[in-house]
């Protein structure tokens, strides 16, 4: 398991295994988000699997799968209402943990500015300089 923080309240992570869950549980978190559709490779687990098992943990899932280099101004505005409405602290997963930091760079860029979006991406081990230039040449 490789989690990631990236606030206090937030944190990403590449895929994770329902074998996994119950240290996500004792770590803290109260809720996990998966980004990753079902069937993206062979091998990964699915989706209710990992669901079934936070549940049995006492932990909120959300499924919100976002297509990898396809992400939409609908997405953002629900992994927003994710990141309001689940129990802090939230664990997020996709493949990496790339799509989550950037779904999480593109509803934070208003409230953080660039340079912390920046940092805290970068501590974090991503690289989101190419994602904030392109958000900030849009407004």
């Amino acid at each position: 398991m490789d989690l990631r923080k990236i606030t206090e309240d937030f944190s990403v992570s590449p895929q994770i295994e329902v074998a996994d869950v119950p240290d996500i549980a004792e770590a803290g978190y109260r809720a996990i988000l998966c980004n990753r559709p079902d069937g993206e490779e062979m091998g990964q687990p699915v989706y209710e699997a990992v669901a079934e098992a936070a549940r049995a943990a006492g932990l909120q899932v959300q499924f919100l799968p976002i297509i990898s280099g396809q992400m939409t101004r609908t997405d953002a505005e629900a992994f927003s209402t994710a990141l309001d409405t689940l129990p802090k602290p939230i664990l997020a997963y996709c493949r990496t943990g790339t799509r989550c930091t950037v779904m999480w760079s593109m509803t934070q860029i208003d409230t953080l500015g660039a340079e912390e979006i920046l940092r805290r991406a970068s501590d974090a081990g991503y690289d989101m300089s190419g994602l904030v230039a392109q958000l900030q040449s849009g407004r």
